[in-house]
């Protein structure tokens, strides 16, 4: 049954392919790309004109071919900031380039403009050249994009520009007009350009921003309704920058005091204001480096692994920490309890987990669970778990997601249904426990189990 949905939705998927609206043209494009650590944050404002004769009630974007895999989050706002609807279409025409279909707040009429603001993060798009380097040499990094925004449209008029971590260039492209200010690299303005044209870009410079990667995280949320819940992640990070070539010199390292240096000494995790009880250790242990500070609106928590991170180096730990449940789980109108919790929390700055995968333990009796995602994510099989005194088991959701960045800490909201009197589960059972092992001790030692004569019958 399963198989036969999903062909549906596929062919139903390709049915909907559509078409290019020549009507529309892009007046103007100012784009952004920041290069000024391990992700390419590409911002850009499009104005849009109908010069047809019909309203138009969406329009097109399209992923360069090189980028295929690389983009882990796509945003599309509006004048009044309010994000819209993007999904992925087939376009006839083009049946080997991925395109998104946005749908416009309000349609847009003949010979009028709107403009709409684009966000896009892409992972895995700076390669580390040379790939491999000292320990004392700066890590040098290659970009290459677009001169110009790739969309189906024709372009008016357009400028770019790329920020980069230092005013220290190897080389660039020079596409006239263009022009350098500090660590700013402008292109632009271009006027006249062909839809779907493309012209390499490319940035060769140093970035010793951290190329800190989470290759694998292991989030465990553990709900009790006796006010408490646990957060415990299991997180695997690995050095992604140019490889360490040559051997590791301590001496040399601690005489390092350039804080521009491609190691990776520390950095810094945001934790809930109200967290408490926080630990780290790996499996060596407790690691008393950490620092906690608290601040306004959460607590900073600074993590120094055992050693330092180069290229290709990776390590793993255990992060854990206990919040109150009142912020955190409601009770809806309708009585059933909703869970308003992260799916992903903060990492460090510029952070990217390869995957994560997100196990919610709920109470012992919660029934009719309903996990509502704040974006598309693999729902994997519940599993039961058994806890301390737990005859019944706990229901645990488990969830799955890969490739994400900072744009993907959002809640994760799960409604259930579930009686107080579970309460007293587990303290009955402790009551029962213990009345038990009582008796049992009575029994020991008021019964005598001895096959021999007691003294009393052998003086009769």
């Amino acid at each position: 049954m399963n198989k036969i949905l999903q062909f549906l939705a596929c062919l139903a998927f390709v049915n909907a392919a559509e078409r290019i609206n020549n009507q529309l043209v892009i007046r103007n494009v100012d784009r952004s790309i920041d290069l000024a650590s391990q992700l390419v944050k590409i911002t850009a404002t499009i104005t849009l004109e109908n010069t047809g004769k019909d309203a138009v009630r969406t329009f097109l974007l399209v992923q360069e071919p090189h980028t295929l895999g690389t983009i882990a989050y796509l945003s599309v706002k509006d004048s009044s900031k309010q994000e819209l609807r993007v999904t992925p279409v087939k376009v006839e025409g083009h049946p080997d380039e991925l395109f998104h279909n946005v749908a416009l707040r309000l349609p847009l009429e003949s010979g009028r403009t709107t403009t709409v603001s684009l966000e896009e993060v892409r992972t895995r798009a700076l390669e580390p050249y040379p790939s491999s380097i000292t320990q004392k040499d700066k890590q040098l990094v290659r970009y290459f994009g677009n001169h110009y925004l790739y969309t189906p449209y024709l372009v008016t008029k357009q400028k770019t520009d790329v920020t980069l971590y230092s005013r220290s260039i190897e080389n660039y492209t020079k596409l006239k007009p263009v022009s350098i200010s500090d660590s700013t690299i402008s292109y632009g303005p271009y006027s006249s350009i062909e839809p779907f044209t493309e012209d390499e870009l490319s940035v060769h410079y140093e970035n010793n921003a951290p190329f800190l990667t989470v290759t694998r995280l292991e989030r465990l949320i553990e709900i009790s309704h006796w006010g408490n819940i646990a957060v415990e992640e299991h997180i695997e990070i690995r050095h992604n920058g140019a490889l360490l070539k040559g051997p590791f010199s301590r001496y040399d390292y601690q005489r390092d005091t350039s804080g521009t240096h491609h190691s990776i000494k520390a950095y810094h995790t945001i934790l809930p204001a109200s967290a408490h009880s926080i630990y780290y250790r790996d499996s060596n242990g407790n690691i008393s480096t950490s620092t906690v500070k608290p601040r306004k609106d959460w607590i900073e928590l600074e993590l120094r692994p055992r050693f330092p991170l180069f290229g290709g180096w990776q390590s793993s730990y255990t992060l854990g920490y206990s919040v109150p449940s009142y912020q955190y789980l409601f009770k809806a109108p309708s009585g059933e309890n909703v869970l308003n919790m992260r799916l992903l929390d903060h990492v460090f700055d510029d952070m990217h987990v390869e995957e994560l995968e997100t196990s919610v333990v709920l109470p012992v009796g919660a029934s009719d669970i309903q996990v509502n995602p704040p974006y598309a994510a693999e729902r994997l099989s519940d599993e039961l778990t058994h806890k301390y005194l737990d005859n019944i088991g706990r229901t645990v959701v488990k969830l799955r997601k890969t490739n994400l960045v900072e744009q993907h800490i959002q809640d994760l909201e799960i409604t259930y249904n579930w009686k107080p009197h579970f309460l007293l589960h587990e303290p009955v059972l402790l009551s029962i426990a213990l009345f038990v092992m009582f008796i049992s001790v009575i029994i020991w030692v008021r019964l005598d189990f001895s096959l021999g004569v007691s003294e009393h019958n052998k003086r009769e």
